[in-house]
């Protein structure tokens, strides 16, 4: 399981990270023509809008599983945080805690792409369009879809891990780029 592991964090710091920034970085530059043609030349394109929202929350949605992974995504953890301070037993609530809450989004993600497939299907059977009519929707769905799959793998993980962490064996432990920065 270890190596599978390092395989998808190769694969999503190799290629998913590369992915999503170079999709955010080609909408920041459209947001920036449109605003220079807006202002300097008094012109602007209608789909140019939709086109910057949505590749913008595309470049989101494939950056989702790796905020997972690295846990700098928003989280309640009041309770896992208390817990950890108090004693040993204590932490090993906090983990069954932090434990039940992915194996829970696990199950949520599954569910939502599994009733997401329909969604993207019928994008495509209705040739539904954004607001502008200039791009069909189902792209964009199909990348939520696909960014909820890569979440459902990073969750898998995290879950098994945690599991064979309450086990009493070692698990790799992800640091964040907040702790790698810090140091």
């Amino acid at each position: 399981m270890r190596k599978a592991y390092a395989i998808w964090c190769a694969f999503q710091d190799r290629i998913l990270a590369r992915a999503a920034a170079l999709v955010l970085v080609g909408s920041t530059l459209l947001a920036l023509l449109e605003v220079g043609r807006r202002y300097l030349i008094g012109a602007s394109f209608e789909w140019q809008q939709d086109a910057v929202t949505l590749f913008t929350l595309c470049a989101v949605f494939l950056y989702f599983s790796i905020s997972q992974r690295h846990n700098e995504h928003l989280t309640v953890t009041v309770v896992p945080d208390l817990l950890d301070t108090v004693g040993p037993r204590a932490r090993r609530a906090a983990e069954i805690v932090r434990l039940v809450a992915r194996a829970f989004s696990l199950l949520f993600m599954i569910a939502v792409f599994w009733w997401g497939i329909p969604e993207v299907r019928e994008s495509i059977h209705y040739e539904t369009r954004t607001e502008s009519l200039a791009f069909p929707m189902w792209p964009f769905l199909a990348v939520l879809l696909i960014s909820f799959m890569f979440m459902s793998v990073t969750l898998l993980f995290q879950v098994w891990f945690g599991i064979q962490k309450l086990r009493g064996r070692s698990v790799p432990e992800e640091e964040s780029h907040h702790q790698a920065t810090a140091e």
